[in-house]
């Protein structure tokens, strides 16, 4: 009896140790806050509106991916056929960029979407949406923040 006892004590002690080695070599995982905003843009003659802007994190790697009622495309536009760059400033001092040319098609009429555009970050980096441009079919449209973004920057 007291064989068996000790055998079931010995083996829940190991798996304890086992769990507790994989939460330990477990890789951390990195959130960004908020992971979506939203901020308004003027794009000239293009038009003005909104954009909500979602972000993720996978380490020092990250995306942001973009909807905007600023911009509609004129005629039907192709899946990863809209090349975009997000810039934001860091901390509000410096800029970071994000960029790519991934969207999904849009529908002439439709909001442009983009993303997600890639970047990379560091350890508290603080960023806020400033300007996105965006090239469609040799047509460059740049858009300029007129907001903050709300409820604040992606904190890394």
């Amino acid at each position: 009896m007291r064989y068996g006892r000790r055998l079931g004590i010995g083996s829940a002690l190991s798996v304890g140790v086992v769990a507790v080695s994989a939460l330990t070599l477990a890789p951390m995982a990195t959130a960004v806050t908020p992971d979506t905003a939203t901020i308004s843009f003027d794009c000239g003659i293009y038009g003005s509106g909104t954009a909500t802007l979602t972000a993720t994190q996978d380490g020092t790697a990250a995306t942001i991916s973009v909807s905007t009622s600023a911009i509609s495309a004129p005629i039907d536009v192709g899946a990863g056929s809209v090349d975009s760059t997000l810039t934001l400033t860091d901390n509000g001092t410096g800029t970071s960029t994000f960029a790519g040319n991934s969207n999904p098609a849009i529908p002439a009429g439709s909001p442009v979407s983009t993303g997600p555009l890639d970047g990379t970050v560091a350890a508290g980096d603080s960023l806020e949406a400033k300007s996105l441009k965006v090239v469609v079919m040799g047509i460059t449209v740049t858009c300029n923040a007129t907001s903050a973004q709300a409820p604040g920057p992606f904190v890394f």
